[in-house]
């Protein structure tokens, strides 16, 4: 799997018929937050339609495309196909309309919809997604510093340390490959 993802937000852009398209591309972690927020800054616009993909610990993918009042399969699947075919994972795109006046039809709101997608997505920085696991580990004080200096090489990141009498026990988080280094 060649996925990408993004680290931060991006914005897109289009108009047709004077109905107005404004995208957002998030990391999938900021949709909920995200979606309130459009909808509170955005209360004019007629929709905001919604598309995600995320990756599960058990390595399925899960994802969604919302129509948020669209006629049924005309914005929230179109958007969709876009995440799939950029190959994003872990990422949400929000799709705010203002309706021009215009009717678009359904192949005219799907494009719509994909060229907007499309526009936040070539205006990203995509970056290669890691799958991140988590490792504890357990060892005596002598040899906490020692292991610490090899967690910084390997690029990984203590999430969490635990003093006790026996020793140190750490939660270290970073990429699969630097994790089975350790």
């Amino acid at each position: 799997m060649g996925f990408k993802t993004v680290t931060r937000e991006f914005e897109g852009y289009l108009e047709d018929r004077k109905s107005r398209f404004l995208s957002f591309l998030v990391p999938v972690d900021l949709f909920d937050q995200r979606l309130g927020e459009l909808k509170a800054e955005h209360k004019k616009a007629a929709h905001v339609v919604t598309a995600h993909r995320r990756l599960l610990d058990d390595g399925r993918v899960e994802e969604s495309g919302k129509d948020d009042g669209e006629p049924a399969g005309t914005s929230g699947m179109p958007t969709l196909r876009v995440l799939q075919g950029a190959e994003l994972i872990n990422c949400a795109v929000l799709i705010v309309r203002y309706f021009g006046g215009t009717k678009l039809g359904g192949g005219g709101l799907a494009r719509a919809y994909s060229g907007a997608a499309q526009d936040a997505i070539n205006s990203a920085e995509l970056v290669p997604f890691q799958q991140l696991r988590q490792k504890t580990l357990t060892m005596d004080f002598a040899k906490s510093s020692e292991l610490e200096r090899r967690i910084a090489e390997l690029g990984l990141v203590v999430i969490a340390r635990d003093f006790s009498e026996a020793g140190v026990q750490l939660i270290v988080e970073g990429p699969e490959d630097g994790i089975d280094a350790l």
